[in-house]
């Protein structure tokens, strides 16, 4: 009964503890879609969890093994080999010398330590590949986030542009329905036609339609960021409603040639194509190293017993069968050394190894020409970029004095409207050229920020520090 207590008494403990557990979970995942998301907390994020990114990390894992393989390329083998075998049927007899069936049992030990003197130089080869690998993974693996960040921006900005595209749209709709009213007064006032109240009625239909199709669009940017951050709880997820103003930098003001040098020292892409030259022409000095001679020193270290009778002469010429000596006996008296180098001198293999020194030439040859072509596209991106921002203020700039200019044309008309001087078709069409300008603001600031978050990065400036 104390032990059936004592087992209730676990069982009750282990389902508060996974229930406890459980509850703590399901309260983190609703934490992580209650809240309300920052652009840093979603590149953090994503960053934490995005598959990609994990990968890329397991190379690093990967590339640290293979830094241990090239540690223990210079230290000693060791091995110890123990075989215990019968052997059963016609064989000789050591008394007798006759053959017959039978069965004997034979014990060996070998224990054998090989020493590495001169590979070539293949090992120091390897080791320093090894190190370049290590740095390699690791310029790939913040390539990975690079990307990652500036998606996870260009996503992160496109909800910010659809909210606020549905904000404008509502409270246009809004001037439009005050709009309904101040007509229908006027209609009965007689003071404008009815067909300027239907025309009215028409535009917010309209108007009610749009906002329907920006509510679908904020959710559609909702999910898409979503998805990029594995986060699956699609109905609470959402970010922050901030507006974001245009960010203070001077890289925008700086010579392109200089962005450049700086993208050439910062971004990943150059660094790693710099890397696999470097691992290249390290493969052909591995493989050059077949060339030589290599060198080893070994040793072994052997024994062995056995269940056979030993055979011992007498005085008198005849011969005595005595029985096998103690196991350990045998293994003390039987044992022997055997030491010496090994030198094996390459001649000829089927043109194997200058085979692998040609191909690891093109290897290298392949891995310049990357790199060249690397640093001809971040040339192309960098100044791409430039233009992009530079195009990106030229077009924000513009679009401030567009919407400015659009609202006192629609004021102008709205208060023409009011006392009858003009109908409701121009005071829709002033309207619908103020909202259009308002949503390319809206399109233009953004596009804007994020052609500066471009060319931060390239300028190595980083959403958070990896």
């Amino acid at each position: 009964m104390k032990y059936l207590h004592i087992t209730l008494q676990a069982v009750l403990s282990f389902l508060l503890f996974f229930s406890l557990n459980t509850r703590a979970q399901d309260n983190q995942n609703a934490d992580i879609g209650n809240q309300k998301w920052t652009l840093e907390a979603c590149v953090e994020y994503a960053l934490e969890n995005n598959i990609s990114v994990k990968l890329s990390a397991l190379e690093i894992d990967n590339a640290d093994i293979n830094m241990r393989d090239a540690y223990g390329n210079y230290m000693p083998s060791f091995n110890i080999n123990m075989n215990n075998q019968w052997v059963r049927g016609l064989t000789q007899n050591v008394t007798t010398g006759i053959l017959e069936q039978q069965t004997t049992r034979n014990f060996t030990f070998n224990a054998t330590s090989g020493v590495p003197i001169f590979q070539g130089l293949a090992n120091l080869r390897q080791f320093q590949r090894a190190k370049i690998e290590q740095l390699a993974s690791k310029y790939s693996l913040n390539q990975m986030k690079d990307n990652i960040s500036l998606n996870v921006a260009n996503s992160y900005l496109q909800i910010l542009v659809s909210k606020q595209t549905l904000e404008l749209l509502k409270e246009q709709n809004q001037v439009t329905k005050e709009q309904l009213e101040l007509t229908q007064e006027l209609v009965n006032s007689g003071i404008v036609p009815e067909g300027d109240l239907l025309e009215i009625k028409a535009q917010d239909a309209d108007e009610e339609q749009q906002i329907t199709v920006a509510e679908n669009d904020v959710q559609v940017t909702l999910i898409s960021l979503a998805q990029l951050l594995l986060i699956k709880d699609y109905e609470n997820f959402d970010i922050v409603d901030e507006d974001y103003d245009i960010p203070v930098t001077e890289v925008i003001e700086k010579d392109p040639k200089e962005i450049l040098q700086r993208a050439k020292e910062e971004r990943f892409e150059v660094l790693l194509a710099e890397q696999d030259v470097e691992l290249a022409e390290k493969d052909l000095q591995l493989a050059r190293s077949q060339y030589y001679p290599s060198l080893n020193g070994f040793f072994n270290f052997n024994t062995r017993e056995a269940d056979r009778e030993n055979i011992v002469a007498l005085p008198d010429g005849s011969l005595e069968a005595l029985a096998p000596d103690p196991f350990f006996d045998q293994l003390r008296d039987n044992y022997g050394f055997t030491y010496g180098l090994q030198l094996n001198i390459p001649v000829f293999n089927g043109l194997s190894v200058r085979n692998q020194v040609e191909r690891s030439k093109v290897n290298v040859m392949r891995a310049e020409y990357q790199l060249e072509q690397t640093e001809l596209d971040l040339e192309s991106n960098v100044y791409q970029a430039y233009l992009d921002a530079r195009g990106a203020a030229r077009t924000y700039e513009a679009s401030l004095k567009s919407v400015e200019a659009q609202q006192l044309a629609y004021e102008y008309a709205e208060s023409r409207f009011e006392v009858g001087l003009s109908n409701s078709v121009d005071l829709t069409q002033s309207k619908f050229r103020l909202v259009n300008a308002e949503n390319n603001l809206i399109q233009a600031k953004y596009n804007y920020i994020f052609t500066i978050k471009v060319l931060e990065l390239f300028f190595g400036i980083r959403p958070v520090e990896y």
